[in-house]
Protein backbone atom coordinates (compact mmCIF):
# COMPACT_ATOMS: atom_id res chain seq x y z
CA UNK A 1 0.00 0.00 0.00
CA UNK A 2 1.70 3.20 -1.19
CA UNK A 3 0.97 6.27 -3.34
CA UNK A 4 3.63 6.62 -5.94
CA UNK A 5 2.44 9.98 -7.08
CA UNK A 6 -0.09 12.97 -7.74
CA UNK A 7 -0.70 14.21 -11.40
CA UNK A 8 -0.99 17.94 -11.61
CA UNK A 9 -5.06 17.75 -12.70
CA UNK A 10 -6.08 15.32 -10.07
CA UNK A 11 -9.52 16.38 -8.33
CA UNK A 12 -11.32 14.84 -4.95
CA UNK A 13 -14.85 12.73 -5.12
CA UNK A 14 -16.01 12.73 -2.12
CA UNK A 15 -18.32 10.05 -1.99
CA UNK A 16 -21.86 10.23 -0.08
CA UNK A 17 -20.87 11.71 2.87
CA UNK A 18 -24.75 12.74 3.62
CA UNK A 19 -26.44 13.04 6.97
CA UNK A 20 -28.84 9.58 5.53
CA UNK A 21 -25.44 7.79 5.45
CA UNK A 22 -23.36 8.65 7.76
CA UNK A 23 -25.62 8.26 10.61
CA UNK A 24 -25.35 4.31 10.04
CA UNK A 25 -24.01 2.31 12.14
CA UNK A 26 -20.39 1.52 10.46
CA UNK A 27 -17.06 -0.31 11.42
CA UNK A 28 -15.09 2.56 11.64
CA UNK A 29 -16.22 5.66 13.42
CA UNK A 30 -18.03 8.33 11.17
CA UNK A 31 -16.33 11.04 12.67
CA UNK A 32 -12.81 9.49 12.13
CA UNK A 33 -13.62 9.20 7.81
CA UNK A 34 -15.03 12.68 7.62
CA UNK A 35 -11.92 14.11 9.46
CA UNK A 36 -9.78 12.62 7.36
CA UNK A 37 -12.02 13.26 3.68
CA UNK A 38 -12.38 17.07 5.79
CA UNK A 39 -7.64 17.13 5.58
CA UNK A 40 -8.21 16.13 2.19
CA UNK A 41 -10.79 19.07 1.28
CA UNK A 42 -9.08 21.34 3.24
CA UNK A 43 -5.87 20.21 1.39
CA UNK A 44 -7.12 20.55 -2.14
CA UNK A 45 -8.90 23.66 -1.27
CA UNK A 46 -5.20 25.07 -0.56
CA UNK A 47 -4.07 23.75 -3.68
CA UNK A 48 -7.05 25.19 -6.13
CA UNK A 49 -7.89 21.21 -7.47
CA UNK A 50 -11.15 20.59 -8.36
CA UNK A 51 -13.68 19.06 -5.66
CA UNK A 52 -16.60 16.78 -6.44
CA UNK A 53 -19.20 16.28 -3.68
CA UNK A 54 -21.47 13.18 -4.52
CA UNK A 55 -24.38 12.41 -2.38
CA UNK A 56 -27.24 9.74 -3.61
CA UNK A 57 -30.72 10.16 -3.60
CA UNK A 58 -32.53 7.25 -5.19
CA UNK A 59 -31.30 3.99 -5.94
CA UNK A 60 -31.05 1.47 -8.84
CA UNK A 61 -34.82 -0.25 -10.28
CA UNK A 62 -33.58 -3.39 -10.62
CA UNK A 63 -34.17 -6.87 -8.50
CA UNK A 64 -31.99 -7.53 -5.62
CA UNK A 65 -32.33 -10.35 -3.01
CA UNK A 66 -32.35 -7.82 -0.31
CA UNK A 67 -34.90 -5.53 0.55
CA UNK A 68 -34.73 -2.39 -0.83
CA UNK A 69 -35.37 0.63 1.99
CA UNK A 70 -38.71 1.12 1.84
CA UNK A 71 -38.65 2.62 4.95
CA UNK A 72 -39.27 6.40 4.76
CA UNK A 73 -36.37 8.40 4.91
CA UNK A 74 -35.73 12.08 7.33
CA UNK A 75 -36.02 14.96 5.01
CA UNK A 76 -32.37 15.65 4.81
CA UNK A 77 -30.92 11.86 4.02
CA UNK A 78 -29.82 12.91 1.02
CA UNK A 79 -28.50 16.33 2.00
CA UNK A 80 -24.30 16.92 2.55
CA UNK A 81 -23.35 17.03 5.76
CA UNK A 82 -22.37 20.65 7.07
CA UNK A 83 -18.63 19.91 7.91
CA UNK A 84 -17.98 19.63 3.98
CA UNK A 85 -19.48 23.15 3.44
CA UNK A 86 -18.72 22.96 -0.39
CA UNK A 87 -18.13 26.19 -1.58
CA UNK A 88 -18.67 28.05 -5.08
CA UNK A 89 -16.99 27.04 -7.95
CA UNK A 90 -16.97 22.86 -6.37
CA UNK A 91 -19.12 20.27 -8.02
CA UNK A 92 -21.77 18.49 -6.62
CA UNK A 93 -23.19 15.09 -8.84
CA UNK A 94 -26.36 13.48 -7.14
CA UNK A 95 -26.35 10.06 -8.43
CA UNK A 96 -29.04 7.15 -8.09
CA UNK A 97 -26.94 4.71 -8.13
CA UNK A 98 -23.76 3.50 -6.19
CA UNK A 99 -21.50 4.85 -8.94
CA UNK A 100 -21.38 7.85 -9.15
CA UNK A 101 -20.38 8.17 -13.28
CA UNK A 102 -23.84 6.28 -13.88
CA UNK A 103 -26.46 8.68 -15.70
CA UNK A 104 -24.49 11.81 -14.36
CA UNK A 105 -22.58 14.37 -15.88
CA UNK A 106 -19.19 13.11 -13.81
CA UNK A 107 -16.88 12.07 -16.69
CA UNK A 108 -18.00 15.17 -19.15
CA UNK A 109 -16.97 17.82 -16.06
CA UNK A 110 -14.09 16.46 -15.31
CA UNK A 111 -12.81 15.87 -19.04
CA UNK A 112 -13.27 19.49 -19.46
CA UNK A 113 -11.03 20.31 -16.21
CA UNK A 114 -8.68 17.72 -17.95
CA UNK A 115 -8.67 15.84 -14.77
CA UNK A 116 -6.06 12.13 -14.73
CA UNK A 117 -6.04 11.22 -11.34
CA UNK A 118 -8.89 10.95 -8.81
CA UNK A 119 -8.87 10.47 -5.04
CA UNK A 120 -11.59 8.73 -4.09
CA UNK A 121 -13.11 8.95 -0.31
CA UNK A 122 -16.41 8.40 1.54
CA UNK A 123 -18.86 6.18 2.73
CA UNK A 124 -19.21 3.07 1.78
CA UNK A 125 -16.32 1.39 0.66
CA UNK A 126 -18.12 -1.67 -0.72
CA UNK A 127 -20.89 0.39 -2.12
CA UNK A 128 -20.54 3.79 -3.19
CA UNK A 129 -16.52 4.46 -3.22
CA UNK A 130 -16.31 1.08 -4.91
CA UNK A 131 -18.43 1.40 -7.45
CA UNK A 132 -16.98 4.91 -8.95
CA UNK A 133 -13.65 3.83 -8.34
CA UNK A 134 -14.45 0.52 -10.57
CA UNK A 135 -15.73 2.88 -13.34
CA UNK A 136 -13.19 5.60 -13.03
CA UNK A 137 -10.55 2.96 -13.58
CA UNK A 138 -12.71 1.78 -16.80
CA UNK A 139 -12.88 5.37 -17.97
CA UNK A 140 -8.66 5.80 -17.85
CA UNK A 141 -8.09 7.86 -14.80
CA UNK A 142 -5.28 7.53 -12.16
CA UNK A 143 -7.09 6.41 -8.31
CA UNK A 144 -5.82 6.86 -5.22
CA UNK A 145 -7.87 5.48 -2.42
CA UNK A 146 -7.09 6.80 0.79
CA UNK A 147 -8.33 3.69 2.97
CA UNK A 148 -8.16 5.59 6.42
CA UNK A 149 -11.36 7.98 4.81
CA UNK A 150 -13.41 5.33 3.66
CA UNK A 151 -15.79 2.69 5.30
CA UNK A 152 -18.43 0.30 5.22
CA UNK A 153 -20.98 -0.78 7.28
CA UNK A 154 -19.81 -4.40 7.42
CA UNK A 155 -15.98 -4.90 8.39
CA UNK A 156 -15.87 -8.02 6.31
CA UNK A 157 -16.66 -6.50 3.01
CA UNK A 158 -14.59 -3.38 3.42
CA UNK A 159 -11.59 -5.54 4.01
CA UNK A 160 -12.14 -7.05 0.92
CA UNK A 161 -12.48 -3.76 -1.16
CA UNK A 162 -9.74 -2.21 0.18
CA UNK A 163 -7.24 -5.91 0.05
CA UNK A 164 -8.61 -7.79 -3.02
CA UNK A 165 -10.19 -4.85 -5.28
CA UNK A 166 -8.43 -1.85 -4.81
CA UNK A 167 -4.98 -2.99 -5.15
CA UNK A 168 -6.75 -4.03 -9.09
CA UNK A 169 -7.83 -0.91 -9.79
CA UNK A 170 -5.43 1.96 -8.13
CA UNK A 171 -3.18 2.94 -5.39
CA UNK A 172 -4.16 2.60 -1.69
CA UNK A 173 -2.46 4.48 1.47
CA UNK A 174 -3.24 6.33 3.84
CA UNK A 175 -4.56 9.88 4.12
CA UNK A 176 -1.32 11.09 5.81
CA UNK A 177 0.68 9.60 2.98
CA UNK A 178 -1.47 11.74 0.29
CA UNK A 179 -1.31 14.40 1.84
CA UNK A 180 2.52 14.64 1.63
CA UNK A 181 2.63 14.13 -1.91
CA UNK A 182 -0.15 16.88 -2.14
CA UNK A 183 2.25 20.26 -2.54
CA UNK A 184 1.89 23.67 -2.84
Amino acid sequence: MSFTQIDAKTALLVIDLQYGIVALNTCHPATDIINNCGELINKFRLLSLPICFVNVDGAASGRTEQIKGKTTKPANWSQLISELNPRAGELLITKQTWGAFTNTDLHTLLQAREITQLVICGIATSMGVESTARQAFELGYNISLPIDAMTDINAAVHENSVGAIFPKLSETGTTADLLKLLTT
